[in-house]
């Protein structure tokens, strides 16, 4: 190997000879400091390298420092003394980086890497990223080696009195983002090593939440029994007099929800290429439990679909204010329903109302039910023995849920018709 006194004079130019015909790279060996030396690969890129052996090894080992000119000849060597130091002490640098770059593995490399490695839907993706960059914001670029139990359970606490902004109590956020943190960590665990193969974090810190989950009682709420005729009454006349498309969607969109049980998200993107008019189906290919499934359509709700507007250059059923986009969700609707029904309501008491009706009033099964709301089941039988996809089988069974909402929408007209004649008759009968 040739021996070249490496300055800056030396490295730059002159005192190098012309290595371009050289197949591979040309190493050059300080003078003055055993172990330190400059490779010159075939197309002239210089860097700087340390070599050594470590006792008990069988051969040396070339350790790259760096490029010259992001390096000096001075400092280079200043490394490669305490790289060699490290070699005959026993110590592998090579180990030492990769130990180092794993305990310095922050949370917001772990959620990266964890969004790329897993696949999830979008709406996943956002509840992770908002917690990483609200709830856990000061714990984003910090290693994620250094999350304590101390500092969990103190997190946990305060978004469960206080919520992430400290505008008041969020327990459900605190079990949501804890949660999410805990996959994280698992993932880091699983993914990011020492050298001899040991895990970087040996336990969970967020399992000092054991038992310690904030107490969230299942949401009930939906639309009174006593009320379904009076709300759907309310959304048949205010179909008829919308007097703006974007009313007009948000009637129709909750009529559909209504009707069909699903979610309000698989509702508003409906697009038309995934409705059957002729079949009477409709089409949900990635709903939340990841399960394609053809759904049947009702009289009623096919009603709803054919009468529907297209808008050209929009393919959402019910499309939004923005061109080209899908509606978003009509919270003075859901105001005027609730006045209605005399409680809350949102799109999602839509889907229990669906479940209500089908079972406590229509008598149909459970499994039968779960199906028409894609949910997941666990049900050996359901899933290997009955068709679970295709539910035009269960038409029949959306039928009867529709046609018993119709029915107390035609007892409620029938009811202020007769109260209305009896005003009458009462003030003519004064008059």
């Amino acid at each position: 190997m040739p021996k070249l006194k490496l300055n800056k004079s030396n490295v730059d130019t002159k005192a190098l000879p012309d290595t371009s015909p050289a197949p591979k790279d040309v190493l050059y060996w300080d003078t003055s400091e055993t172990g330190f030396g400059l490779r010159v690969s075939p197309k002239g890129k210089k860097s700087y390298i340390a070599q050594a052996r470590i006792p008990g090894q069988p051969r040396d080992i070339r350790i790259t420092i760096g490029p010259h000119g992001t390096w000096t000849p001075d400092t280079a060597r200043e490394h490669a003394r305490d790289l060699i130091t490290m070699m005959q002490k026993g110590i592998d640098p090579r180990a030492e980086r990769k130990r180092e770059a794993a305990h310095a593995v922050t949370l917001r490399d772990v959620t990266d890497a964890y969004l790329r490695d897993r696949d999830l839907k979008a709406s996943s993706k956002h509840e992770i990223e908002r917690h990483v960059t609200t709830t856990f914001a000061a714990w984003a670029n910090k290693p994620i080696k250094s999350i304590t139990r101390e500092m969990v359970t103190k997190r946990f606490n305060e978004v469960k009195t206080k919520g992430t902004t400290g505008k008041g109590p969020a327990p459900a956020q605190a079990n949501q983002s804890h949660a999410i943190l805990r996959a994280l960590i698992n993932y880091a665990i699983r993914e990011y090593r020492e050298p001899d193969g040991t895990a970087i974090i040996r336990d969970n810190p967020v399992d000092v939440l054991y038992k310690k989950w904030a107490k969230i009682e299942p949401r009930k709420r939906r639309i009174p029994d006593k009320k379904v005729g009076e709300v759907w009454s309310y959304l048949a006349k205010a179909r008829e007099a919308a007097y703006n498309r974007d009313t007009w969607s948000g009637i129709d969109a909750a009529m559909f929800l209504i009707l069909t049980g699903v979610r309000s998200g698989e509702a508003y993107t409906l697009t038309w290429d995934r409705v059957n008019i002729d079949e009477g189906w409709f089409h949900l290919p990635d709903p939340k439990n990841s399960q394609p499934v053809w759904l049947p359509l009702s009289s009623q709700a096919l009603h709803l679909l054919e009468t529907r507007q297209r808008v050209k250059g929009n393919p959402y059923v019910f499309p939004g204010k923005i061109r080209g986009r899908h509606i978003k969700d009509p919270r003075a609707l859901w105001e005027k329903l609730g006045q209605i029904a005399g409680v809350p309501l949102s799109a999602h008491d839509m889907r229990r109302t669906f479940s209500t009706v089908a079972m406590a009033h229509c008598h149909i099964e459970k499994v039968r039910v779960d199906m028409l709301t894609n949910h997941k089941t666990k049900d050996v039988t359901l899933s290997h023995y009955i068709e679970t996809q295709h539910l035009s089988w269960l038409k029949p069974d959306v039928q009867r849920v529709a046609d018993w909402i119709e029915a107390q929408a035609s007892a409620y007209d029938a009811q202020v018709l007769n109260e209305c004649s009896e005003s009458e008759t009462v003030e003519l009968s004064n008059t």
